[in-house]
């Protein structure tokens, strides 16, 4: 790749972008056409994606699956060929392209707004161009409404476009996407990688697998056979717990501040169990050292809005990004720090398979508190032999950290692709040669 910088500009509402560069609006049909809501045919079952279904730029959850036999109601979009769709709403990030799978399996909520393009190399860089800061933040700015501000399809016609020389829309388009083409490989390799350690502790712990020729007993409170010599538990028998800080909004922040600390709340928890790297930061003189996690450390969550309860009682375990030794967490976790040794990956697993009962020991309304010492009383499990749980921890241990390796790699080609993605798209940074 050849790259070289601008020094000649324009000023435009937008920023300053190179002089030759075409400048338009979404409502010039010789680029763009705004997609109105509904569809003329719908064939089979669909997934339903409204913007809660998606962060940034990746679809994070299924709604539902529906499907129609006629014309679906006008509150449905389904995506067409080259075309990109973002949220309408104020300070709502969030922008999906038309790949085979969305033309031919989603539906979308009105809460998309979607534009046509005319060429597949002006649908993937805009792509790009309506992801960046800028942009999002010029968009803001034509959002309507008195109860719900979003951005009409009268208004969008009105928003700027920049656009570099056809052959530059694909090379920039081309350089971006080579970042996210790395994110998702690493991506997938950590599902693959949870998947193999959840197979491992099904093999080991729910099927039995490597202990069939042994003797196994019958246990009443399990209401199962488990094998001979086993020890059953109550998990607050297992584990120390330490919950986390209640903070004032005044004290938390979205981006680094100054002596903070990294702020680990239910937005890392996956619905199910897992970590995502979705970071705030806290300052506070009331933070103990009971509120610090270190990476690797296991925690759970206490707390959900979701309506199926996912999240309440997921766990994760801690991954920090790279320079930081230490974090808080939010009343919405908790920490469990095993007092059995080779015990976490063993707790983690069991934990994220058996969450759908883990959310029962929660009560609430529109918000459900887990209820920790029904909880820490109340959930059973069998505990293996010392031997048994140290071979296990040295099969699983090295997937864990393969993970916790390919998360930090993520965090670093995002960093670096979002640097790189206003200086290509605003044209400071030129791409001249793939």
């Amino acid at each position: 790749m050849k790259f070289r910088w601008e020094t000649e500009f324009k000023e435009m509402d937008i920023g300053e972008i190179p002089k030759e560069w075409e400048v338009t609006n979404f409502g010039n049909r010789n680029y763009f056409e705004i997609l109105s809501s509904g569809i003329e045919r719908f064939e089979g079952l669909k997934e339903y994606l409204s913007t809660s279904s998606v962060n940034g730029n990746k679809i994070v959850e299924i709604e539902e699956l529906i499907t129609y036999d006629k014309r679906p109601s006008r509150a449905d979009m389904q995506p067409v060929e080259n075309s990109v769709w973002l949220a309408r709403m104020i300070n709502s990030p969030k922008f999906l392209k038309a790949d085979k799978d969305l033309i031919k399996n989603k539906i979308l909520s009105t809460g998309f707004l979607g534009v046509k393009t005319k060429t597949k190399e002006t649908c993937d860089y805009l792509f790009y161009y309506i992801q960046t800061k800028e942009f999002q933040e010029y968009k803001d700015g034509y959002v309507t409404g008195a109860v719900q501000e979003s951005l009409t399809n009268e208004s969008a016609k009105e928003l700027i476009v920049l656009l570099p020389p056809l052959p530059e829309q694909s090379r920039i388009a081309t350089v971006l996407s080579c970042f996210d083409d790395l994110i998702e490989n690493k991506e997938r390799q950590n599902e693959i990688l949870e998947k193999t350690a959840m197979a491992i502790f099904k093999s080991w712990f729910i099927d039995f697998e490597p202990f069939r020729d042994g003797e196994f007993v019958y246990n009443e409170e399990l209401g199962k056979e488990i094998p001979k010599g086993w020890e059953v538990k109550r998990l607050g028998e297992l584990v120390k717990t330490f919950k986390g800080i209640s903070y004032k909004s005044s004290e938390k922040y979205q981006e680094y501040i100054e002596e903070g600390y990294i702020f680990i709340t239910l937005d890392n928890f996956v619905r199910g169990g897992g970590f995502k790297n979705e970071y705030s930061w806290i300052k506070s003189e009331r933070i103990k050292p009971s509120h610090l996690v270190k990476e690797g450390d296991l925690i759970i969550a206490l707390t959900d809005m979701t309506q199926n309860a996912q999240v309440v009682g997921s766990p994760a375990i801690v991954i920090l990004p790279n320079g930081f030794d230490v974090g808080v967490i939010s009343l919405d976790c908790m920490k469990l720090e095993p007092v059995v040794e080779n015990l976490k990956y063993y707790l983690y697993m069991f934990l994220k398979n058996t969450q759908e009962d883990n959310s029962t020991f929660a009560n609430g309304v529109n918000v459900l508190h887990l209820m920790v010492n029904n909880f820490l009383n109340g959930k059973i499990l069998f505990l293996p032999s010392s031997h048994i749980l140290q071979s296990f921890h040295s099969l699983v241990e090295p997937l864990f950290q393969k993970i916790i390796l390919n998360q930090k790699q993520i965090m670093t080609l995002k960093k670096v692709r979002d640097t790189f993605l206003p200086l290509l798209v605003f044209g400071k940074l030129r791409v001249e040669e793939i």
